[in-house]
C-alpha cells in the first residue's frame, strides 16, 4: 500500500474565506433575523423611505443596521440607495425597512401627483419657444 502523503501546497479548498484584515462575516439571514421576505409592506428599489422622527417602542430592539439605515433616511431615500450605501443585499434591506415601517420609524414617501391635464397653450409655447432655438 502506498502511504499517505499530505500536499506541499494547499488546494483551493484549504483556503481561508477571509484573511485577519477583513473582519468577522455575518449572513445574510442574521441580518434579517431569519426572515428573507418583507411583512405587511410592499417595497421596490425606488419606493421611497424617510425617518419619521418617533422614537422606537419598547419591546424593539435596534440593530446597528437600523441605526445605519435611519440615519441615510433623515431625507427621503430609495431602497436600492439604501442597499448600496449600506453594503447589503437587497432582500436584507426590504426586510430591515419593512421593520422599521412596521415599527412607525420609517414611512413610505409618495412621489407627487402627476399634472392630470397638461395646458395646452403653455405647452404650445414651449414647443414654439423650442423650436425658436
Amino acid at each position: 500500500m502506498d502511504r499517505f502523503e499530505p500536499r506541499a501546497e494547499p488546494s483551493k479548498f484549504d483556503e481561508r474565506w477571509v484573511d485577519e484584515e477583513a473582519g468577522p462575516i455575518v449572513r445574510s439571514y442574521a441580518i434579517a433575523r431569519g426572515r428573507t421576505q418583507p411583512r405587511g409592506v410592499s417595497l421596490d428599489l425606488v419606493t421611497l423611505l424617510q425617518y419619521t422622527g418617533h422614537e422606537p417602542p419598547r419591546d424593539f430592539r435596534m440593530t446597528r443596521e437600523d441605526q445605519r439605515m435611519i440615519a441615510l433616511c433623515r431625507r427621503p431615500c430609495t431602497v436600492a440607495d439604501l442597499a448600496s450605501d449600506l453594503d447589503l443585499p437587497l432582500g436584507v434591506v426590504k426586510v430591515l425597512a419593512a421593520d422599521l415601517c412596521h415599527n412607525g420609524l420609517l414611512e413610505i414617501r409618495r412621489p407627487g401627483r402627476p399634472m392630470q391635464h397638461a395646458d395646452q397653450q403653455l405647452l404650445q409655447r414651449v414647443l414654439d419657444d423650442l423650436r425658436a432655438l
